[in-house]
């Protein structure tokens, strides 16, 4: 199992952060599209690193043209040396249509065609193959010599999908390069639902488990001291009620017998009482903390996530608010290190 890290917001932390990271041994960083642009810091560490993979997780494949996308990632794919990883999610319906302004539609079938356009684009200016894309949602027919990048020795970066449910898991089986699970997850939910749609999509496509490594920000709840701890277990309840409280990711929640905290978060979510958020934390009991959330001290969090995600990811990063965050790092990379494959130093 690799371990992944989360780069920092400020773009001017980013060197030395991707710095320190690859020479303690971690295998990549990763940035997401939330408050910020999820490809900028990716080019900054790059650019001050020589091993260490950096990729977007995720990007919002609707909010751009196949065509933006694209070059973006030619570009850094070019100014890594090959280390870029794209890895795309389609957000919800009223964010792509009521905060990017983008159209929606059925998510699979666009994401088939969105993966189909770019792997097009790609081949254009890698291979000088002539651009000829049609599909229901993009087309992509224009493509002239001044507008063409040019190739380089490292071809277009893999794919990576987000998937929550199975059609879009078997999809990622199917045409990508590697799977985002949610951090909304559980170890139970990867063993029965998840993994058996990915191999669904393998199978499909001819390929093996090997193909498409599973790439897991997991919720981690650890400090150094009761005060750390708590503050670190109030900020992951706060975001499994958030996650929890969106009908898209409710399965999880049903696998688990927990409908009833579905219905409860979601009514709060929508309503208008001042402490909705906090009282939605607060529903989040120990139960369902542990089941989403690996708790540890610092020194035990690598047997832990080990324990509980050996054989079912093969990427593994802290989702965690925790102050002692580099410690439980340092001591997740020695419980992996045999595992690492020569990544750690």
């Amino acid at each position: 199992m690799l371990l992944d890290a989360t780069l920092p917001a400020d773009l001017d932390e980013v060197p030395g952060v991707a710095r320190d990271l690859e020479q303690r041994g971690y295998a990549g960083v990763w940035t997401s599209e939330t408050n910020r642009d999820p490809f900028l810091p990716l080019l900054v560490a790059g650019r001050a690193t020589t091993r260490l993979q950096v990729g977007t997780a995720i990007a919002v494949a609707f909010a751009r043209s196949p065509m933006t996308v694209a070059i973006t990632a030619h570009d850094l794919q070019r100014h890594t040396r090959g280390r870029f990883v794209l890895g795309l999610g389609t957000q919800v319906r009223a964010h792509v249509e009521r905060r990017f302004s983008m159209p929606w539609s059925a998510p699979v079938p666009r994401m088939r065609e969105y993966v189909a356009a770019l792997r097009a684009i790609w081949s254009a200016w890698q291979e000088g193959t002539p651009l000829r894309f049609r599909g229901e949602h993009y087309t992509h027919t224009l493509m002239t010599p001044v507008f063409s990048p040019e190739p380089h020795a490292w071809g277009g970066p893999p794919v990576y999908l987000a998937a929550v449910g199975p059609a879009m898991t078997r999809l990622a089986g199917e045409i990508a390069d590697g799977l985002f699970a949610h951090s909304f997850t559980t170890a139970r939910y990867l063993r029965e639902r998840t993994l058996p749609a990915l191999a669904e999509g393998l199978s499909a496509s001819g390929r093996s488990r090997s193909d498409v490594p599973v790439s897991l920000p997991g919720f981690v709840v650890t400090g150094a001291t009761d005060v750390e701890r708590a503050a670190a277990s109030d900020a992951v309840r706060a975001q499994i009620a958030f996650y929890g409280s969106t009908p898209a990711y409710r399965p999880v929640l049903e696998l688990h017998g927990w409908e009833g905290l579905a219905d409860e978060l979601h009514a709060l979510s929508v309503g208008r009482r001042e402490d909705r958020w906090t009282a939605m934390r607060d529903l989040v009991d120990d139960e369902v903390l542990d089941a989403f959330a690996v708790v540890a001290g610092p020194a035990d969090v690598g047997a832990r996530v080990r324990e509980r995600f050996a054989g079912l990811v093969d990427r593994f990063s802290m989702s965690t608010v925790a102050p002692s965050r580099a410690e439980a790092g340092d001591a997740l990379l020695a419980a992996l290190r045999s595992d690492l494959d020569g990544h750690a130093e």
